[in-house]
């Protein structure tokens, strides 16, 4: 008679065990992570799980309670000083008697803290670099001479297997004073390293320890985005993100290699700048989720190429010019202590690699997060900033790039731009028989032709563009036919609506009438056209590389790529043409991707070897690159067609402007029949 099939839920995993095995034992043997702090002793109660009841013809099993063993002394015990949920057991005590499905609750924390929603709230198999180790320590005996410390490695290797375990200098003269402590029963914080093979002890504790946490922090060129998480139980227990105190040396990254350069000690200050930073982030996170710093154990940090470099105390000025060269480009696991980070004194910090010289540890943690290796569509991955970074691929081949957008994006280089605040415009509609403008502002709900609109401001003042709404306004000039396909604003317009403005030897659009007076000029929407040019040719280079004339899915990650409306993306060429339900924004995806890492070190493995297999593509070196960048200046492109986005918009008639026309209406002007089927 064959053994009990004991399938395991969420995961998937099955395999045959004997009778008697327990169900803690049977998840390790199939590698289902069930956290057990006290090792199998029954008193952590980390290892709780479920058991399924009927019959589940797919997988040939019929399930019931009965199929495991009756509630036995470390249950019963357990029961009485803590709360165990109806239906609950404990994996350690409950032994196989039949055919099972488990059900591996992610809910199960002891001392569960809030819930917070910031972060990604996906869940993420656990399977942490730290590992909570419960021990009962053999007391001095003058017959056996061994020191306490070895005693406590030896009962480590008995009841954990972990053998020739490496200890922490720090923990030498404390380990007897923590032994007496816990009167001989202590938990050992223990992290595995998969580089050098070797377990360390990081951190120690007398008695049961039935808790420890990490951080995943994403260091942004803007903003800095930190997430606490218990290691044990996966839950995300405090967000809290603020502005990068480097601004202060420069707007985008090139001004912060340009202060380094110029300045000797600028290094050093910008270090100590985003350090202090994080130092923060983690003391108001902590106090938000009313833990001690000294539970955190391990962080995971992850940044573009000169973030990751500053954070690392590491000059990013060969990162200024050709060749872009990184000083290292994979994984860094260091003590957080080492760069001066002050957590538990043993926690270790890992720095998830770089792609290549302007496509950094970010990148790589938006690549983990949604996977395009995985499957079996084409995927475009981007994201928006100062410089873009690109991935393109999916499970056959995956490629990546940088391209040089510039802060137009992000409200610079616009004469009416500013950053996403209260007072700034996010969202434009234009009538296209009136060219009269409608705007959502940050901070007031109401549009601009809301007659609350002036109520609900509530002092609120509107005092600028920014991104999303400068991506909007020039999308929709164009699908009111304000500019033309080059970008030229049409001045013979100026006679229809008095928002056409005359500006020198070009005309601009009066947006707001206000104080500031916001306008679109001909410099902006240049501006723009410049951006989105960089962002779409480095695209299509990577498209050429693979050798495909259309992708299947979008994701738009960053903070920037979770405010564009895809639909206006597109009208405006930033991207290429894509059914507009498969152009998803994903978020933070590289704070994501942190916290993947931090709460299972086989995502480590998997982005390291996905970074090694990555083709980089340098589009300075592309001769292609000026001819896609060419075409890409048009809106939404001189060559390519956009049918997917003809489904969705009603794309203008063609109008160009002839150079010499400087948009006054009166030169030459080539219309050409039909509406557009194509961009």
């Amino acid at each position: 008679m064959a053994d009990p099939l004991i399938l395991f839920m969420p995961s998937g995993k099955r395999g045959r065990f004997p009778e008697g095995t327990t169900v803690l034992e049977a998840a390790r043997q199939l590698g289902v992570y069930v956290e057990s702090v006290c090792g199998g002793r029954g008193t952590c109660g980390r290892c709780q799980i479920e058991v399924q009841e009927g019959q589940f013809a797919k997988h040939g099993i019929t399930s019931a309670d009965d199929h495991l063993s009756p509630f036995g002394a470390k249950e019963q015990r357990y029961a009485k000083v803590r709360d165990l949920k109806s239906g609950r057991r404990l994996s350690c005590s409950a032994t196989i008697l039949g055919d099972l499905v488990i059900d591996v609750p992610q809910d199960v924390a002891i001392n569960a803290q809030v819930v917070r929603k910031d972060a990604d709230t996906r869940v993420i198999e656990r399977n942490p670099a730290i590992q909570m180790c419960y021990v009962e320590v053999e007391e001095p005996d003058m017959h056996k001479p061994l020191g306490d410390l070895d005693r406590l490695k030896s009962a480590l290797a008995k009841d954990w297997g972990f053998e020739n375990l490496l200890v922490d200098t720090y923990l030498l003269p404390r380990v007897q004073k923590v032994l007496r402590e816990g009167q001989w029963a202590v938990t050992a914080a223990i992290h595995r390293d998969e580089e050098s093979g070797f377990a360390h002890l990081i951190a120690l504790y007398p008695g049961l320890k039935n808790e420890a946490y990490g951080i995943a922090c994403d260091i942004g060129s803007t903003t800095i985005a930190l997430h606490v998480s218990s290691l044990l139980s996966g839950r995300t227990i405090a967000s809290s993100g603020t502005s990068n105190p480097q601004i202060r040396f420069g707007e985008d990254l090139m001004s912060r290699v340009s202060y380094v350069m110029m300045n000797p000690e600028g290094r050093e200050a910008m270090t100590t700048a985003v350090r202090a930073a994080i130092g923060d982030l983690v003391d108001k996170a902590c106090t938000e989720g009313g833990i001690d710093r000294e539970d955190i154990l391990d962080a995971v940090f992850v940044g573009n190429p000169i973030m990751h470099h500053l954070f690392l105390g590491i000059d990013p000025t060969e990162l200024g010019g050709a060749p872009f060269a990184l000083a290292v480009s994979g994984p860094v696991s260091v003590k957080a202590s080492e760069i001066g980070l002050m957590l538990n004194t043993g926690a270790r910090v890992y720095v998830l690699p770089c792609i290549a010289g302007h496509v950094g540890a970010d990148a790589a943690a938006a690549t983990l997060t949604e996977g395009p290796h995985r499957q079996d569509e084409m995927m475009l991955l981007v994201d928006v900033g100062t410089n873009a970074e690109i991935v393109l691929g999916n499970s056959t081949r995956v490629v990546a790039a940088s391209s040089p957008t510039g802060p137009a994006f992000e409200g610079a280089e616009i004469s009416c731009g500013q950053r996403a605040a209260p007072g700034a415009i996010e969202r434009v509609r234009i009538d296209s028989d009136t060219l009269e403008p409608r705007f959502r502002v940050i901070g007031i709900e109401p549009w601009s032709d809301d007659p609350e609109f002036g109520k609900a401001a509530n002092g609120i003042s509107v005092t600028g563009v920014c991104g999303s709404g400068i991506i909007e306004v020039v999308a929709e000039m164009f699908l009111a036919g304000i500019i033309s396909e080059d970008g030229v604003i049409d001045g013979s317009l100026a006679a229809r609506s008095p928002r056409i403005v005359e500006n020198g030897r070009t005309f601009s659009y009066v947006l707001h009438e206000g104080s500031p007076r916001l306008t679109i000029t001909q410099n902006d929407i240049r501006a723009i056209q410049l951006a989105k040019a960089a962002l779409y040719a480095g695209i299509k280079l990577l498209m050429d590389k693979m050798n495909v004339d259309h992708v299947d899915r979008i994701g738009l990650a960053g903070a920037f790529g979770s405010f564009i409306d895809p639909k206006y993306a597109m009208v405006l060429g930033m991207i290429p043409d894509c059914d507009l339900d498969q152009v998803k924004a994903v978020g933070n995806a590289a704070g994501t991707g942190a916290r993947m890492a931090l709460l299972n070190r086989g995502y480590r493995r998997e982005i390291e070897r996905i970074v090694r297999e990555i083709e980089k593509i340098e589009t300075a070196l592309e001769p292609k690159f000026q001819d896609h960048f060419v075409a890409a200046m048009a809106l939404p492109n001189k060559e390519d067609p956009f049918p997917q986005l003809a489904k969705t918009v009603t794309l203008p008639e063609r109008k160009t402007l002839a150079a010499n026309d400087d948009g006054r209406g009166g030169g030459r002007r080539r219309r050409e029949g039909g509406r557009r089927a194509r961009g």
